[in-house]
């Protein structure tokens, strides 16, 4: 009996090329774009979850009480890793310090890299594959390295590198002590190699550090014995900072968060992980769903539209005995046939889209063949969708009376007229939301692209200083302003698209009883201001007067969160145990997001090179010829360290990737939903036409115009497209508005946009139909009423 169903399947299908054709097409683009969802959702749910005992690691945190705001902070003290370390629910403790790009160098091979400086239980906290090396020795000792798998190969080829020594920043000889396989890309921690935090300690500026909670520069993270629960440790650990003579300890809970939580919930509301990518993750979940279902629903329409010319195959079936049952179970098998041939065309769609859309969202997916589940999942999704885009058809289908249908008393087109149209306005609904969707994402994105900066981004470049650059830095300043390839050159502790370090103040004039401000801190060197185009607004800049030492810069944005009353210059407060005084203040410039207020910030005077310096080419050379300058320039005063750098703009631009992203998925899945609502719109119009060939036969033989026809046809299309646009406005605008409450910065959604998305819509449906109505109108009526 399945044998014969089957090949009933296969004739009507083989039959009906075209239309089979549209099916197939569509509930393939539907399914590859549900696929493609559910592999990108897959790989952001797996990322930290290749490592044994994941879910036993936690990173340490702190909920700051800031004047009854609750800010939470990843950066935590070294005493605090002390404590938790002696508390017995606690296996291991490591405190980083992700302290950016290092030099190292083997003979003549440099590499300038990203990687971590971590305590001696770190590599036993997150179990990484060791390659060569023991890990519960790897860094004990603090003249020692763990490289990863590409960088040994990359310093020393494939041969065992264990005791080669390596060079790092020019100045420490570290012994090979293990490498590792590569950190893949779905793992929140990125680095290159591993050096012992215990090699940081021995610099004179780490002195103290871990005698207060109040020096919160470092992350911690730490791991849980087996069987302890974070429920069992949290209420240990909330207070453990307070009693300390420090507001700043006083005023912080610590707390935990899970290893599992962090790429999806980076975003903390009130203490608590609330959100993050996790938002967008769920967001395009849902789209791939609906992009399937509007699939679904082209295939519903197209076969209940075509049901008249079934309708005689099912009353003789009845009429010699077939049961409803038998009949339901025919169709069934049919679309689920149909859904087979489609799936295995979706696989075929994402083959082919995955390389770029890899390269879009910087991932490496892959569709898992090999994965048994992969395919249960598969087939199970097919038959789901088979039965969703087969089941009312079936049922439908099945129900008609063999006596009304061999009399051809029975009207099947004109029964299922309302329930297609319910179902096209459904499709367009969700069709047009996503492109309002899109429009608004691209107009937030281009708002805060041209929202003033604050500095001059255009020429200006960025590279990382070194110890051996310091030594010389002022003859290398000098070199290359000379060699006329750039206008101005200064470094910072932050880059000028960051600020890397937040700190509270003690004092300062007006505070309030247990008022706290935590505030961003910037080291800066001479010409940094006039590097970055930064307008001062009122006082001076820093010279190279030592008495700069104990004076202060704000922005604009300081002043106003302190409250400082007339003209802040010259006013004195005290910051890190000592009185400083304000003697300029410089406009606002967006160092962290684009999209939020600027950061009051703190600009503190020191001249000695950091390792982030900034450079303003000069506009009367070529770029090309400037940058091969500066490495020449650099070379020669570094010869340890390759030359590197990065246009501060492509920095800038950066910012705004993860939204980028965002609305490039949205265009993509929009084109992709209206695409697929369209074939189905061009069939049922295709159709409708066909059904109404000698009605338009008679109209133009009475007069009417091929444009009177094409009206006539177009119509009702453009009507139920007017609905959907009518009902996908509102919910459009009800979700995006909260979407964009999360920006400070945020562009207005204003009927324009519901305007232009309805136009975009009609535009495309008039494109669809109008073929299938010119045709139609255009055709000879001798023809179509030849049989009359």
């Amino acid at each position: 009996m399945l044998r014969n169903y089957i090949k009933i399947a296969w004739r009507n299908i083989i039959n009906n090329k075209a239309y089979t054709a549209i099916n197939i097409l569509g509930l393939a683009a539907g399914m590859a774009v549900a696929l493609m969802i559910a592999l990108w959702v897959s790989n952001e749910y797996s990322y930290d979850k290749f490592l044994p005992n994941a879910d036993r690691v936690y990173q340490v945190r702190r909920n700051f009480n800031s004047n009854g705001e609750t800010l939470t902070f990843n950066t935590t003290s070294l005493k605090l890793a002390d404590v938790l370390k002696t508390l017995p629910e606690v296996e291991y403790v490591a405190s980083t310090d992700w302290g950016g790009t290092h030099g190292l160098m083997v003979g003549d091979k440099k590499l300038s890299i990203d990687g971590v400086q971590a305590g001696s239980d770190f590599l036993k906290m997150f179990e990484y594959n060791f390659l060569q090396g023991s890990r519960s020795s790897a860094l004990n000792d603090p003249y020692s390295i763990v490289l990863t798998k590409a960088t040994a190969i990359a310093l020393f080829g494939t041969e065992n590198v264990i005791n080669k020594v390596v060079k790092v920043d020019n100045n420490y000889n570290l012994k090979v002590t293990g490498v590792i396989q590569d950190v893949p890309l779905n793992s929140t921690l990125q680095f290159k190699y591993v050096i012992p935090f215990s090699l940081m300690e021995q610099q004179p500026y780490m002195k103290g550090a871990h005698d207060s909670f109040g020096n919160n520069a470092y992350e911690l993270f730490a791991k849980l014995k087996p069987g302890v629960t974070y429920a069992q440790l949290a209420p240990k650990i909330k207070n453990i900072e307070k009693g300390e003579d420090n507001i700043n300890a006083e005023n912080s809970d610590v707390i935990m968060q899970p290893m599992a939580d962090w790429h999806l919930y980076s975003d903390y509301k009130n203490g608590v992980a609330g959100g993050g990518f996790i938002d967008y993750v769920r967001t395009f979940s849902i789209v791939g769903v609906l992009v399937l279902l509007i699939a679904c629903i082209n295939f519903i329409n197209l076969t209940t539209a075509r049901s008249e010319k079934r309708a005689r195959e099912v009353g003789v079936r009845k009429a010699i005995g077939s049961q409803r049952q038998h009949l339901i179970f025919q169709f069934l098998t049919e679309s689920t046939l149909i859904t087979l041939i489609s799936f295995i065309c979706s696989i075929l769609f994402v083959q082919i889209a995955l390389a770029p859309f890899n390269a879009l969202t910087g991932t490496t997916i892959a569709i898992p063949f090999n994965n048994i589940t992969f395919w249960l999942l598969a087939i199970g999704c097919v038959l789901i969708t088979a039965l969703i885009a087969g089941s009312r058809p079936a049922f439908y289908l099945s129900s008609f009376n063999p006596v009304k249908v061999l009399k051809g008393t029975i009207q099947v087109g004109r029964s299922a007229s309302y329930s297609r149209k319910v179902l096209v306005v459904m499709q367009f609904s969700c069709s047009i939301a996503l492109i309002i969707s899109t429009v608004v994402i691209y107009r937030q994105i281009q708002y805060a692209k041209n929202r003033p900066a604050g500095y001059d981004i255009n020429r200006l470049m960025a590279s990382n200083a070194n110890e051996d650059l310091g030594k010389h830095f002022q003859a290398f300043k000098t070199e290359l302003l000379q060699s006329g390839a750039i206008e101005s050159i200064s470094t910072a502790s932050s880059a000028v698209t960051d600020i890397n370090m937040h700190n509270n103040l003690d004092q300062w004039p007006g505070k309030m009883a247990g008022e706290t401000v935590e505030m961003g801190v910037v080291a800066i060197a001479n010409d940094y201001f006039k590097t970055a185009n930064m307008k001062m607004l009122a006082g001076r800049d820093f010279s190279n007067a030592g008495s700069d030492s104990l004076n202060i810069i704000f922005n604009e944005a300081a002043v106003k969160r302190l409250r400082l009353k007339g003209d802040p210059i010259s006013q004195i407060i005290t910051y890190a145990g000592r009185p400083v005084k304000i003697i300029g203040v410089v406009k606002n410039a967006l160092m962290l997001s684009p999209f939020a207020e600027a950061d009051p910030t703190m600009f503190i005077y020191n001249n000695d090179p950091h390792q982030n310096m900034i450079y303003r080419l000069s506009a009367k050379v070529n770029p090309h010829t400037a940058i091969d300058k500066i490495g020449q320039i650099f070379s020669k005063y570094s010869p340890a360290y390759p030359y590197t750098y990065r246009f501060v703009d492509d920095d800038y631009n950066s910012k705004f990737g993860q939204e980028v992203l965002v609305g490039k998925l949205s265009g993509i899945f929009a084109g992709l939903a209206i695409f697929i609502s369209c074939l189905g719109l061009f069939g049922l119009a295709a159709y409708i036409a066909e059904q109404r060939t000698k009605e338009i036969g008679v109209r133009k033989v009475l007069g009417a115009t091929v444009s009177q026809l094409w009206f006539l046809l177009s119509k009702d299309f453009v009507l139920l497209v007017l609905i959907s646009c009518v009902i996908a406005s509102p919910l459009a605008f009800y979700f995006l508005q909260g979407w964009l409450q999360k920006y400070d910065y945020r562009v207005k959604v204003g009927p324009g946009v519901f305007v232009i998305s309805a136009v975009v819509a009609i535009a495309i449906t008039l494109l669809t139909i109008s073929f299938q109505a010119i045709k139609a109108a255009m055709a000879n009526p001798v023809k179509s009423l030849r049989s009359e």
